[in-house]
């Protein structure tokens, strides 16, 4: 029997257990013929038929060719839209299917494999790190774009000038009218609105300023970004979070239908009084200006180099970069040039 246990050795190791049920079949088959005249013969056509299969299963995914689903979080779906939508159209081969949820549920896809490739703006905690490579996974995480979290209010709301401690103030609680922000506004309780509960938008917000305790009465969780916009658009009181991607791409009609529908704030930087204040654009995200700024992630666990693998090189060379530029964010892996405009 040494003969087939080298053969089912070879197999084993050559197809890395893809076939481990083939193999099984193979041995118990040969175990019943081993003393017949043609077991060479079937041997060496069970070993190129397995050497086949594996070939053909090599050259179907390659970093511009294959089918694959990315998960990423809903904030950044205008971008990854236009990402992917340019690469597939370079590398016609190349299938790539996004599927956009909140940040806590993008995160539990990638922990349970259910996806290669995510897109989000929260790092892997260690003890995920680590939980991956406990199973032999090892996860890499490339920043490729930087975004801003803008706070949007109605168009008949007047206070698009916050200070940053008003904005914290906000979240701890401490403020809860709009008359206590500006005596002169006409507006009442302040209705923070947010995309959702397993949000990163969110999320930031509570990390930024250390909130241990849920969050106060007045905050209210719609399901998206679009539908942050939808509702301050409708309710003169309301302060909506958004991610800035949903906002920023002057070429996009539905940035631009979003625009005209709400008024952007600009916030102070934290503790100076110094009577400036900043947008969430190009320039402001690029020098941190502008307080509330984060960084997107794409991380892969791909062990080898297929699609997802060539989707991030893309994405983060010059091509791509340029995608995230001209959708109002800052690329992170290409420089840019800021230039001042005096009048």
């Amino acid at each position: 029997m040494s003969l087939v246990a080298d053969i089912q050795n070879f197999i084993n190791i050559a197809c890395q257990n893809i076939f481990s049920l083939t193999t099984i079949v193979v041995t118990r088959f040969l175990s019943n013929i081993y003393n017949s005249g043609i077991r060479y013969l079937l041997l060496g056509l069970m070993i190129s038929s397995v050497s086949c299969k594996s070939g053909k299963t090599g050259l179907q995914e390659t970093p511009t060719r294959g089918n694959i689903r990315i998960t990423a979080d809903e904030s950044f779906q205008p971008l990854i839209d236009a990402e992917v939508y340019t690469f597939t159209s370079l590398y016609t081969n190349a299938k790539i299917k996004p599927q956009y949820k909140p940040e806590f549920d993008v995160i539990n896809d990638f922990m349970n494999d259910s996806v290669q490739v995510i897109v989000t703006s929260k790092k892997l905690t260690e003890d995920q790190i680590q939980a991956l490579r406990d199973t032999n996974i090892i996860a890499r995480t490339i920043t490729f774009a930087h975004d801003a979290l803008a706070l949007v209010i109605n168009k008949e709301n007047k206070d698009t000038l916050l200070k940053y401690e008003s904005i914290k103030d906000i979240f701890l609680g401490k403020a809860e009218s709009w008359k206590e922000l500006d005596p002169k506004s006409k507006l009442g309780k302040i209705k923070v609105i947010f995309d959702n509960t397993k949000s990163g938008n969110i999320r930031y917000f509570k990390e930024m300023f250390d909130l241990k305790n849920s969050l106060p009465d007045n905050f209210y969780a719609v399901n998206n970004n679009p539908e942050v916009v939808d509702f301050v658009s409708r309710n003169p009181d309301a302060l909506g979070i958004v991610s800035a991607n949903w906002i920023s791409d002057k070429d996009d009609s539905t940035s631009m239908s979003f625009i005209r529908k709400i008024n952007t704030v600009a916030v102070s930087r934290p503790f100076l009084n110094d009577g400036y204040y900043y947008w969430p654009q190009q320039g402001f995200i690029y020098d941190r200006s502008y307080p509330f700024v984060r960084d997107i992630y794409l991380i892969t666990r791909e062990s080898f180099a297929g699609l997802g693998s060539g989707f991030i090189q893309w994405v983060t060379s010059e091509p791509g970069q340029k995608i995230v530029f001209l959708s109002g964010l800052v690329p992170a892996t290409m420089p840019i040039r800021l230039v001042q405009i005096k009048n």
